[in-house]
């Protein structure tokens, strides 16, 4: 228990400061990979918002995450997200009516109340928007661009190498340590021992 109390004590403020940001680090990927990658697996995809049709509910930048839905399970008042055309251009309105006989969607955007889109066929459908997150749309726009993968990748590099280096530090300095001690122990072996002192006395009279 007192060996870990001491190495604790011994930790220098390089090493701590590196644990902190190496923990930074990993925290932010592991959010940006659930974010990106993660909500697949449940059914939700995230797509960025490039449009100012749905402000103030969804502004420009903004990334919508859209779960898979059946259309029966859509209402009026939901806002739906789907294709335009046979390009997979997509769009994402809010259900002012629907046809079910026709099998049809009629939708408009927030920010063009009053203004009827084309109507939207059952099969269109993408699905519903469950939540947005402001200003991720612009992150995930420019990492999508051949500049903005090349910085992603260095910057993923610069921050791996950061976050990893006061480790190695750490590792280093141990190895350094072991070393010396064992050095130190090699050389108090192979010296011969010291001759035991005597004790003088006076002489007999």
């Amino acid at each position: 228990m007192k060996n870990k109390t001491n190495e604790r004590k011994k930790r220098t403020p390089l090493q701590v400061l590196g644990d902190l940001f190496t923990t930074v680090i990993l925290l932010a990927v592991a959010a940006l990979l659930i974010l990106f990658l993660g909500v697949r697996l449940v059914g939700i995809t995230p797509y960025a918002v490039q449009t100012a049709s749905m402000e103030p509910t969804y502004p420009v930048g903004s990334i919508i995450y859209v779960k898979n839905v059946a259309a029966n399970d859509v209402k009026v008042g939901d806002a739906i997200t789907y294709t335009l055309n046979s390009e997979g251009l997509l769009a994402t309105h809010r259900v002012t009516k629907i046809d079910t006989g026709r099998q049809l969607f009629y939708t408009h955007g927030d920010a063009v109340e009053g203004v009827e889109d084309t109507p939207v066929p059952f099969g269109a459908l993408v699905g519903i928007p469950k939540f947005s997150i402001p200003k991720l749309g612009f992150l995930a726009q420019y990492v999508a661009t051949k500049q903005g993968r090349v910085i992603a990748v260095t910057a993923a590099a610069i921050l791996l190498v950061l976050a990893i280096f006061p480790q190695l530090l750490s590792s280093a300095e141990k190895s350094d340590r072991k070393k010396k001690e064992e050095e130190e122990k090699a050389k108090a072996a192979a010296s011969p021992p010291e001759p035991p002192a005597t004790r003088e006395t006076d002489p007999p009279e």
